[in-house]
């Protein structure tokens, strides 16, 4: 039996007829297309799937899409405002926050949860509130000080 869902998804809404346990990360990725999150782990270790939901990050493979009925999520593909980044993706330009760039979408979005948690005011609380998003490229001080500067900018 299928569950009708309403999502707004990156600010465009969406009603979906949805297989109650569907991962919010496969409704994203092969129902809508937006495949920016990532499946890395499928398990919620790795926070490659991290996504914004109702403004609280989350780890979209752990969440069922059924769940999220009149939901507003943001993934990565609704961050920037058309050719303009956010603050945040151009700080991991400007800090080289990405080698390969597999945990970029979920390190953005988990550091935009980090700053609008307050959980960006030092190198070791940054550190500490991303713990959960693994790279397996060490790119972690470029995160760590992307994050740092995009609060920065945002306090300014």
């Amino acid at each position: 039996m299928l569950s009708t869902v309403q999502l707004t998804v990156n600010g465009q809404a969406h009603t979906l007829e949805l297989d109650p346990r569907q991962s919010l990360l496969d409704v994203l990725r092969e129902t809508l297309g937006l495949t920016g999150t990532k499946k890395g782990c499928n398990q919620g270790a790795c926070g490659a799937c991290t996504v914004l939901i109702d403004g609280k990050r989350m780890l979209s493979c752990l969440a069922l899409g059924a769940m999220h009925d009149r939901a507003s999520i943001t993934t990565i593909e609704g961050v920037a405002q058309g050719e303009r980044l956010h603050p945040l993706q151009a700080a991991f330009i400007e800090h080289e926050g990405f080698q390969c760039g597999y945990c970029t979408p979920g390190q953005i979005m988990s550091g935009l949860g980090c700053i609008a948690e307050g959980h960006a005011r030092s190198p070791d609380e940054i550190r500490f509130w991303m713990s959960g998003n693994i790279c397996r490229c060490g790119a972690y001080p470029g995160v760590v000080a992307a994050i740092a500067d995009a609060a920065g900018r945002n306090q300014g």
